[in-house]
């Protein structure tokens, strides 16, 4: 029963001293991320080669509104993830989860026309949630997982 124990008490050290340094990007919530300026929250963090991208909104990084159809709203948002995806090293490729928040459910269709655009590669596992509302009047929100060689 002890060595047990004694081998339960060691593991958390053990695992603690394997997982690499948790890096966020060099910019939290840049222009264009889709992250309201001020937003106490970064639009990544890399932890090892995984990286977990925040919510970005469909917020034109010109104008601050959502976009005017739904596929330019789709646009508006993947291009924040993009950037912040990019920004951080990682490819949309590498995405292996992805949700998307939409506050009508009807932009499902115009949502995957657009979506399905920004990947070469297989499609990352996604779920599509209706929401009453998003912040700033936006149409979609979208984070996910990005996880360098994963393929």
């Amino acid at each position: 029963m002890k060595p047990v124990l004694a081998l339960i008490a060691a593991l958390p050290l053990a695992v603690a001293t394997t997982v690499p340094a948790i890096a966020a990007d060099p910019a939290p919530a840049a222009p264009g991320s889709g992250i309201p300026a001020g937003a106490p929250l970064r639009s990544t963090v890399q932890a090892g080669n995984t990286l977990y991208v925040s919510g970005a909104l469909d917020i034109d990084p010109t104008t601050q509104k959502p976009g005017t159809t739904p596929e330019e709203s789709a646009r508006l948002a993947l291009n924040a993830v993009k950037r912040n995806v990019e920004a951080a090293g990682f490819t949309m490729d590498d995405l292996v989860w992805v949700q998307v928040f939409c506050s009508d459910l009807s932009y499902f269709d115009s949502f995957n026309t657009v979506y399905r655009t920004y990947f070469k590669g297989p499609m990352p596992a996604r779920a599509f949630l209706g929401v009453d509302h998003l912040l700033r009047g936006g149409h979609f929100e979208i984070m996910g997982i990005a996880v360098k060689g994963h393929k």
